[in-house]
């Protein structure tokens, strides 16, 4: 028997050199022989029902684990289907990597109307992704991934897209030997004089700030070197449980509020560390209220990206977990003393400003995370979501993220969460609404077909509600906004997931904590009785 394999098996050979345990993917009649090297590699392959679950599996995998969610990709309407989710997954700054398949060399791109044809589908790509490229010798490919990975480890991570024509896909690649541990690079640190630099400035600051994003998620020194300084930290949705809540110098409530603007302005010296600074985050209304009258020392591993927004005083281009550490290390004999604390209270008692709806939907969430401390909480563009944004404190580092920022996509919080349960193999929390459901709702046959632990809580308003609010608002008539919407729970149970209904907080917690000892996926179906009723608690 022949021992000589395609390129398409030396890729999957590649892949498992470099750690990858997961991938998403469709097959499809371009793809094939990639599949012939899965099988036995002990890499896991989950199917989603469309290539845009495949990508928000893979954004909620990467966020969950740290690892690069991986997606094999058919040509042609399997990449145009993918691009929304590898969208979001730019706008996040979430390590993704896209491999698809491609015509053969003298078809791509020939006009001809061969199967999946697209005029430039390397270039249609490029744009929501840090580089896409067309393997076009086998011997390109091990530097193609080298690069790959490159980006993820040791720059902003954004989603890859590699493409393998087909007739690469199937040459021969015996020649070709994968490495055992292929060589990773080293996440930058900070430049050494201009850390010190920074030290002496935040050393000598009366009133020092901490605006922290989803960049510095990861970086475990930070809340040791707030304290160090007696600095209030702001949290980015993204940032969410970097500090735990009930941390005195802990702000959740979002930058694009009055009362944390005013603890803004109010610093001396700020650090902005791991934060894009985007309007999003830090001025979601858009009325161009942010004002950072002190020094400004920005920490970003993308030095073109420091310079938008808000131009620094102080650029420390490196990993924000390299630049804490090093901060931290200078600064931890720091006097202690201050009134870090009571300015970060003043900033939090802005949430009990809210609407009354809003702090309702505040105190759902955190019930769910008195309830299930442990799980992660994943969103789609929904209310609760929306309320959360503004000032939620999740339990760790990592423990809520959603699409409603950045790209701000709708469809994402099933898939995603699903990606999640499989890389920390334990329940997740979805959150949903349901016409965001409706763009990926395929996918809880997945959830059940790959084993993962999802507790969707699905709120059912019968529309868009949310743009139904802000056309009346607006004096718009409200159109396309009333949607129909199809029994959920039938739809589910037929899927293979355990339904509950929830009307009452306590019924809630009581659906939580059963669904999380059940293992397997349950929705949790709720309407606007539910949302009352944590108001009148309220």
């Amino acid at each position: 028997m022949s021992t000589q394999i395609s390129t398409g098996m030396y890729l999957i050979r590649l892949l498992a050199a470099y750690g990858v345990d997961t991938v998403f993917g469709i097959p499809g009649v371009h793809t094939i022989e990639l599949y012939r090297g899965l099988a036995g590699s002990g890499i896991r392959h989950v199917t989603p029902r469309h290539e845009q679950g495949a990508g928000f599996m893979a954004d909620g995998y990467a966020r969950a684990s740290g690892r690069p969610g991986v997606c094999l990709i058919i040509s042609g309407p399997g990449m145009t289907n993918i691009l929304t989710p590898m969208g979001q997954a730019y706008g996040d700054s979430v390590p993704m990597l896209v491999i698809s398949t491609v015509n053969a060399h003298g078809r791509m791109g020939s006009g001809a109307g061969w199967l999946h044809e697209l005029p430039d589908q390397q270039a249609l790509v490029a744009g929501v992704s840090a580089f896409s490229r067309t393997i076009h010798r086998p011997e390109e490919l091990a530097g193609a991934l080298a690069e790959a990975f490159a980006v993820f480890d040791s720059a902003r991570p954004r989603p890859v897209h590699l493409e393998l024509p087909i007739d690469v896909m199937l040459a021969p690649a015996g020649h070709l030997v994968a490495p055992a541990t292929p060589a990773r690079s080293a996440r930058p640190g900070p430049d050494a004089r201009l850390l010190e630099q920074a030290a002496t400035l935040l050393a000598g600051a009366r009133n020092p700030l901490i605006l922290a994003g989803g960049g510095a998620v990861r970086a475990a020194s930070l809340p040791a070197l707030a304290e160090a300084l007696d600095a209030p930290v702001v949290m980015s949705t993204n940032a969410r449980g970097l500090l735990p809540p009930g941390h005195p110098l802990a702000v959740t409530l979002s930058a694009s509020m009055p009362q944390t603007r005013a603890l803004i302005a109010g610093a001396d010296v700020v650090l902005a560390i791991g934060t894009e600074m985007g309007p999003t985050d830090y001025d979601m209304y858009e009325d161009g209220g942010l004002s950072i009258p002190g020094t400004l020392i920005r920490v970003d591993i993308d030095p073109v990206q420091m310079q938008r927004g808000w131009p620094p005083t102080l650029a420390l281009t490196g990993c924000a977990v390299l630049t804490a550490q090093a901060l931290h290390a200078a600064l931890k004999d720091h006097p202690a003393g201050g009134d870090g604390a009571a300015r970060a209270a003043q900033a939090q008692a802005g949430l009990g400003m809210l609407a009354e709806a809003l702090r309702g939907d505040l105190a759902l969430l955190d019930l769910v995370r008195a309830t299930l401390p442990d799980a992660l909480i994943v969103g789609d563009s929904t209310q609760a979501v929306y309320a959360g944004n503004l000032g939620f404190a999740a339990a760790r580092p990592g423990g809520y993220f959603n699409s409603a920022t950045g790209y701000g996509t709708l469809g994402y919080g099933l898939p995603a969460a699903i990606g999640a349960s499989l890389a920390e193999g334990r329940p997740v929390i979805a959150l949903s609404g349901d016409g965001g459901l409706q763009f990926t709702l395929g996918e809880l046959t997945s959830a059940i077909e790959a084993r993962a632990q999802v507790i969707m809580l699905l709120y059912d308003n019968q529309g868009y509600g949310e743009i139904k609010s802000e056309m009346k608002r607006l004096n718009v008539p409200p159109l396309g906004v009333d949607i129909l919407t199809p029994d959920f729970p039938m739809i589910a149970r037929a899927c293979g997931w355990s339904v509950a209904t929830a009307t009452t907080p306590a019924a809630l917690e009581a659906t939580l904590a059963s669904a999380a000892g059940a293992g397997g996926c349950t929705l949790v179906h709720y309407d606007d009785t539910l949302r009352a009723a944590f108001q009148a608690a309220g």
